[in-house]
């Protein structure tokens, strides 16, 4: 009998072109897809809880997908072997017939990570963006708390979208310091939200970071939350810093 399968998977997204498929591209759908082909004998439509971009990490991505008849022993085991180093299947589980997850997440958390340092750190390289300019981490921190609650996100995607709906529900959000094994302040920015859109964490830090820098007021920030054009809101921060961090179900 056919089976539903729940994956969670971590990937560096760095040499990748995001996740889904795209004809003569290296992408972490088209990867992992390959795989299960290889280990299961067939090609199997995968639905995926976040899209994330080009160059964008996750530490606990979801996937679902049907499969002809049981699983064999060690799936993820047996995937990880013939699967790229930058990507790991980190558990494998039959789960109620019906589950999809996209349609089934409830939230979504990201993580963006920031070294605020005069010098880069070769072991950041890739992992957080460098920020070497003056930075209000008290401002930070006060920007976080505006995000809580029902908001117009219109300033934080591109103007052309595919999205028709630009009010998202954020849980929580928040800005932690981390030890860092490096000089500077590690930050990393936190947000929950029902959904996101294309780019909105990368364009919300981008400008975040220009209110801490001093060159944009926090009254000017909170106006961006009630549907003010794209060009309004600041820089896209670089993928290299997000990372997908967790799906949430009502399990």
């Amino acid at each position: 009998m056919p089976a539903t399968l729940r994956l969670e998977i971590a990937y560096d997204g760095s040499p990748f072109k995001g996740w889904a498929a795209q004809a003569g591209l290296r992408t972490i759908e088209d990867e992992l897809g390959r795989a299960i082909e290889t280990i299961l004998g067939r090609r199997s439509e995968l639905t995926v809880a976040g899209r994330t971009d080009a160059g964008v990490h996750a530490w606990a991505q979801v996937v679902s997908l049907r499969i002809d008849g049981e699983p064999p022993d060690e799936l993820a085991r047996r995937l990880n072997a013939v699967l790229p180093p930058e990507i790991a299947v980190q558990s494998s589980a039959v789960v109620d017939d019906g589950f999809d997850a996209r349609r089934d997440a409830l939230s979504r958390v990201y993580c963006y990570r920031v070294l605020a340092a005069p010098l880069a750190s070769p072991f950041e390289r890739g992992r957080a963006l460098h920020w070497s300019y003056p930075l209000d981490r008290q401002a930070l921190d006060a920007l976080a708390a505006l995000l809580p609650g029902r908001h117009d996100f219109t300033a934080f995607t591109p103007t052309q979208t595919e999205h028709v709906r630009f009010e998202r529900d954020v849980v929580q959000a928040a800005w932690r310091t981390v030890a860092a094994p490096v000089s500077g302040e590690l930050l990393e920015f936190w947000i929950e939200a029902d959904a996101f859109m294309r780019n909105m964490v990368r364009v919300l830090v981008g400008t975040m970071l220009e209110v801490a820098r001093g060159r944009r007021s926090l009254e000017s920030f909170a106006s961006l939350l009630d549907g003010a054009p794209r060009a309004a809101a600041g820089d896209t921060a670089p993928p290299h810093g997000l990372y997908l961090a967790a799906v949430r179900y009502g399990e």
